[in-house]
């Protein structure tokens, strides 16, 4: 069996998988908040993580993974886009507007991804569906003394908790000092965080011992999660901007209602997305969501190739031209696999690539080398595998622009992302020892060979160019 291996936040080191239970596999990643279209940052985990779902899929067997993913279908920004849409002249009851925004949203939401080659999870729940399982758990937590009631509201004790933070590597003290936090006279302490809150009459509410309310975002997660999944699962997925409050929350609230388990025993984290080089934001009008990009003519699968091309643990610039460039490649490929019967196993060599933390952008450079070396049933299957699907299911290639095929020279290098790290290695060795004239020369030549490497705060990011020829680049050897 492959070995895989993963960079888990919890310990901060890449530890080899080993599932609780290799016949069921348990994921769990959070989901949308569904009151508006999904922005292309909102992508970014949905492909990360069906990319690992895919992975664990091919490992232990289809039938042996569970892959949760939530919709947070209760919160404050649902309600306040209904009353939004109420004060524009929406004359329906509010909680009927929230019902149909938050349809409407999943149904996009649905259409969006799997444009993106995302397949659906395991599993889909509704935090409206778990009202029953978060009461029950916040009454757990009350009777041990985690959590108390006071005006309506229920809190959760975070200093009953000693581990809280460190997931996160922060301590309570300072989390206090440095953020922003709501101080409310029915909080004992300011880090104290909601898990039940009440409900005005014309917003949503159930019935609970705390009087009619609803609950804390952070509560959701971990009421699902328990009752999917379990007291303790594999592997626990999401953003990084979720890392903290949210995943601490969780697991502070989880470890306290079900001391004897280990809630998540592996923590992934994905970057954030900026665009061309700068966050994205509405003020800089470079905002836009997954449909946006569809509607423009930007297929799915180069979204997707696109967002594998840089490791999710590093920041990931969507650019113009790397959306070009993927295009180009990907139609290229299509084309090459068109139509061919027969099936060929996953090669190995990009199965190891997604093991290794799942390394994308060497899994994709696999690809470039199947291409060059014409070994196109292989190339078939593995671009199945990585989500690009099969030409046949594609039009849009059909049309892209044809241009000239990659070099298929004697002596292709068996295996091109192992001699491209350790060119791109050198240029970092001349990097640190100021020697920028050898590093820049050695860029230069890559470029000639058809890779360009751009230097960036987080390290040397490679791309590869329409000229990509395998064998100039074993020549720079």
């Amino acid at each position: 069996m492959v070995e895989i291996r993963l960079y888990n936040t919890k310990t901060r080191t890449k530890e080899v998988f080993a599932p609780l239970d290799p016949e069921n596999v348990r994921m769990y990643v959070c989901g949308p908040t569904v009151y508006d279209r999904a922005h292309l940052g909102n992508a970014r985990p949905v492909v990360v993580f069906d990319t690992l779902f895919r992975l664990l899929r091919h490992v232990y067997g289809a039938d042996h993974v569970t892959y949760v993913r939530n919709f947070t279908d209760v919160d404050d920004k649902i309600n306040a886009r209904a009353a939004e849409m109420a004060a524009k002249g929406d004359a329906r009851p509010l909680e009927t507007i929230i019902r149909e925004l938050t349809d409407g949203t999943i149904g996009w939401y649905h259409q969006d991804m799997d444009a993106l080659g995302a397949l659906r999870p395991t599993l889909e729940p509704r935090a409206t569906e778990w009202i029953g399982a978060m009461i029950g758990m916040i009454e757990g937590l009350i009777k041990s003394g985690h959590a108390y009631a006071k005006d309506g509201h229920v809190l959760f004790r975070v200093r009953s908790y000693r581990g809280y933070g460190a997931l996160s590597g922060r301590s309570v003290d300072d989390m206090i000092a440095g953020a922003r936090v709501e101080v409310a006279p029915f909080k004992e302490d300011p880090m104290d965080f909601v898990l039940w809150k009440p409900s005005s009459d014309e917003l949503p509410g159930w019935d609970s011992p705390w009087g009619r309310g609803r609950p804390g975002w952070h509560i959701e997660c971990s009421a699902m999660s328990h009752e999917l999944l379990g007291e303790s699962f594999d592997i626990h997925g999401g953003g990084i901007d979720l890392q903290f409050p949210h995943h601490e929350n969780e697991i502070a609230q989880s470890m306290c209602a079900h001391p004897h388990g280990d809630f998540a025993r592996v923590w992934m984290h994905n970057e954030m997305l900026q665009v061309e080089g700068k966050k994205m934001s509405k003020s800089l009008g470079n905002f836009f969501t997954v449909r946006d990009l569809l509607d423009q003519g930007v297929p799915g699968e180069v979204i997707r190739f696109v967002m594998l091309s840089t490791h999710y643990s590093k920041p990931m610039d969507w650019t113009v031209e790397k959306a070009a460039q993927a295009k180009a490649t990907l139609a290229k490929w299509y084309r090459a696999t068109n139509g061919l019967v027969g099936q060929a196993e996953v090669p190995l060599e990009v199965v190891s690539a997604l093991s290794d933390d799942l390394n994308g952008h060497m899994a994709l450079l696999h690809l470039h080398d199947l291409f060059t070396r014409d070994m196109l049933q292989e190339l078939r299957a593995a671009l199945a595998f990585v989500g690009f699907g099969f030409a046949e299911e594609k039009d849009w290639w059909q049309s892209a622009p044809v241009v000239a095929g990659y070099s298929a020279a004697a002596g292709v290098i068996s295996d091109v992302s192992i001699l491209l790290d350790v060119l791109v290695r050198r240029i970092q060795d001349h990097r640190d020892r100021r020697d920028y004239a050898s590093a820049d020369a050695l860029r230069e030549a890559l470029k000639g060979a058809g890779v360009e490497v751009r230097i960036t705060k987080q390290g040397p990011e490679t791309t590869i160019l329409e000229n990509y020829d395998p064998a100039k680049l074993e020549a720079l050897k």
